[in-house]
């Protein structure tokens, strides 16, 4: 996807783009492919395709989400800062946590935060299970793209999410996972909101956004997770 593709397909998705958003995500490309270099973050390194497959893919969640409000949002294993580096420089008014359990990653970002000159974005090396402990129900919106398994994903994420406020879950295929998430859904009072299926241009690979919403408070013992938190798709 090269840059007038990307700005067209953007279009569609509702979001404009100014030469200042364009710069920062060209240097954004630019210091990824530095690091990446440095330490393991991607395997898609061709400008078109991260445009394609992290760039636009990043800036589906509006899909689900109205993005310009004034949001507080968790990036549950960000990785290289997909989607929550994107997300701050499209939606410069998002408050943004970035969360990743190493710390080569972090200091990655912290860089990557710095040369972009992007404000109120922090970022937190913890795993999110851990991290539920001393942010509970904090935060509008969390997101997790191509992260573990939805049950995992529901069951650690929702005691940091504010009562009614959502999770997104962005995925690939999720059919047999939404089946086998059913009981945790009952036990920690949340549910599925809404599917929004649909294909990527260009490739037509499948993308799926599963919106769960929170529906009460977070007990004080919440179970521990069953597995851990991995990636699904290449990120």
């Amino acid at each position: 996807m090269n840059q007038d593709r990307f700005i067209e397909e953007t279009k569609k998705l509702g979001i404009e783009l100014d030469d200042l958003k364009l710069t920062k995500l060209n240097t954004f490309y630019e210091l990824l492919i530095s690091w990446n270099e440095k330490i393991n973050l991607t395997t898609i390194t061709k400008r078109e395709d991260v445009y394609l497959k992290h760039f636009y893919d990043s800036l589906t969640l509006v899909k689900g989400i109205d993005l310009t409000r004034d949001l507080k949002v968790l990036d549950v294993g960000t990785g290289a800062g997909f989607p929550g580096i994107v997300l701050k420089i499209i939606f410069p008014s998002l408050k943004i946590t970035l969360l990743d359990s190493l710390n080569k990653r972090i200091n990655y970002l912290n860089e990557i935060i710095k040369e972009l000159d992007l404000k109120d974005i922090e970022t937190k090396c913890l795993r999110v299970e851990d991290y539920a402990h001393i942010a509970s129900e904090e935060y509008d919106l969390v997101v997790a793209r191509a992260v573990s398994h939805l049950g995992i994903l529901i069951e650690t994420c929702t005691p940091l999410l504010k009562v009614n406020a959502y999770l997104i879950a962005m995925k690939s295929n999720v059919e047999e996972e939404i089946e086998e998430s059913s009981n945790i859904l009952k036990n920690i009072k949340a549910e599925i909101k809404e599917i929004i299926t649909f294909n990527l241009p260009i490739e037509n690979s499948i993308r799926t956004l599963v919106k769960v919403q929170k529906k009460d408070k977070t007990p004080n013992k919440y179970p521990r997770p069953y597995g851990k938190i991995k990636r699904e798709y290449q990120k």
